[in-house]
């Protein structure tokens, strides 16, 4: 029996599925829960931005609903000729084992705090042509999503634990950061005795929204310091050893995680309802954060 179910779960992960940056699931629910607690105006403006997806020139790519709007940043660098260049936008990481700066290797704001940043402005210039917002739009939302993905911002030389084979259970040979990206954040958004996806009260908002970019990649960068790397290979000090190349997380491990996860989710979709609040809002521009 023990044998069937790990054929079984090794079959359901080696089917082919578009390679995504925290799963089109997550994404999806991300933006899905942002559109939930955003106003009604909030809801109308992104809707009559995706009413000039054609003008992208993404047919391959479409922006027809909120989880296309959410993945399109993903869709779309998989035609590497015109997108390749968007690639490093959907992470910055740090070692977990130096010091964190949010703009560390982000010249020209090629990075993922960058790009939230600069999208937000030109979302919220009301000067610029629609599918210009609308492309902002899509990449603000997904690398919104993102930079709460605790492997974009923390690594140990490892790419963000791509390189790190980890078991997931008795699923054998994923790796950490698709794990992160899929499997545990699908189960944390499945868990817990209230839906991801729906209106939150103002005191939850409250205790998991805010910040600024910089502070949520610090988040991330903090999880993946004190739980991410120390619970897959079971040491309180990850800094003061090399780490094997193949690990595994137990069921406990798994556990353990999903709280963290399903809170990240969270605070990714409210995060963006307020990124999406204060760009559709009236007045001046903001200021860029950074130069």
């Amino acid at each position: 029996m023990k044998r069937l179910l790990v054929a079984l779960a090794a079959l359901v992960v080696a089917m082919p599925g578009p390679a995504q940056a925290w799963g089109f699931f997550a994404h999806g629910v991300t933006a899905k829960v942002a559109m939930a607690n955003s106003s009604p105006s909030v809801r109308r403006e992104v809707y009559l931005l995706m009413q000039h997806q054609e003008q992208l020139g993404t047919p391959k790519c479409p922006i027809t609903t909120i989880d296309e709007l959410a993945t399109w940043a993903d869709c779309v660098r998989n035609t590497r000729w015109r997108w390749g260049h968007t690639s490093p936008w959907h992470y910055r990481q740090t070692p977990i084992c130096e010091d964190y700066d949010p703009w560390a290797n982000c010249f020209g704001g090629n990075c993922v705090t960058g790009q939230i940043v600069r999208n937000h402005r030109i979302l919220a210039d009301e000067s610029l042509p629609a599918p210009i917002r609308l492309q902002a739009l899509a990449f603000m939302v997904h690398f919104a999503g993102d930079i709460h993905m605790p492997l974009h911002s923390g690594d140990k030389d490892d790419r963000g634990g791509n390189d790190r084979i980890t078991d997931y259970g008795i699923v054998p040979d994923l790796n950490l950061h698709r794990i992160w990206d899929s499997q545990l954040a699908e189960r944390a958004i499945t868990t817990g005795p209230l839906p991801t996806i729906r209106r939150y009260s103002a005191a939850e908002r409250a205790e998991l929204g805010g910040g600024t970019p910089p502070d949520w990649g610090r988040e991330s960068w903090s999880i993946s310091r004190s739980f991410v790397y120390p619970t897959a290979f079971d040491t309180e000090d990850v800094c003061a050893t090399e780490l094997p190349m193949k690990t595994a997380l137990t069921q406990e491990d798994i556990v353990r995680g999903v709280p963290i996860a399903k809170r990240r989710v969270q605070q990714a979709g409210l995060r963006i309802a307020e990124l999406l609040e204060s760009a559709f809002a009236p007045g001046p521009l903001p200021p860029p954060e950074r130069d």
